[in-house]
């Protein structure tokens, strides 16, 4: 596997691609799963939680993902990379661009997501690399999250 150093801004914008890259692995979104993300923030809205109610009431006939759970679950559903960043001391999220909840995802369903580099920038304090990620349902075209995220590569804490 290609390994580039975190500051090798260069190389690193040699990645930056128009193509998404391969899918990562299926993750089945159980009630359960959905229920227990309920529990630990408290967000019991009935289009996740209630079954019946959904059966009668959703447009979708049945409970949704939240779209936080969703997006919660992106370091289980990214693929294996060609190439590894190295040598940096950590990693921080710096933050998003863009959030978009496109489409539901069904309580049962399995998603997956696809990546692409879209920047990689020199900051002061590291390097920031802007990632473009969509989660879809497996079999749907539209994905049900599209998610612009910013990493910020720290180098090494010299001790």
């Amino acid at each position: 596997m290609e390994q580039i150093r975190f500051d090798d801004i260069e190389r690193l914008k040699t990645k930056i691609s128009d193509e998404f890259g391969p899918w990562g692995p299926e993750v089945e979104v159980t009630q359960e799963m959905i229920n227990r993300f309920a529990d630990l923030t408290g967000d019991h809205q009935w289009i996740h939680v209630d079954v019946e109610r959904c059966k009668r009431e959703s447009p979708f006939k049945q409970p949704i993902a939240h779209g936080f759970l969703t997006l919660s679950l992106i370091p289980r559903l990214r693929a294996q990379s060609n190439f590894q960043i190295v040598g940096y001391g950590n990693a921080t999220n710096y933050g998003a661009d863009k959030l978009r909840f496109t489409a539901p995802v069904p309580a049962g369903s399995k998603i997956h997501a696809r990546s692409r580099i879209v920047a990689v920038e020199a900051k002061p304090s590291g390097t920031q690399v802007t990632t473009e990620i969509h989660v879809h349902v497996v079999g749907q075209e539209r994905p049900a999250l599209i998610y612009v995220m910013h990493v910020l590569y720290h180098p090494p804490v010299k001790g």
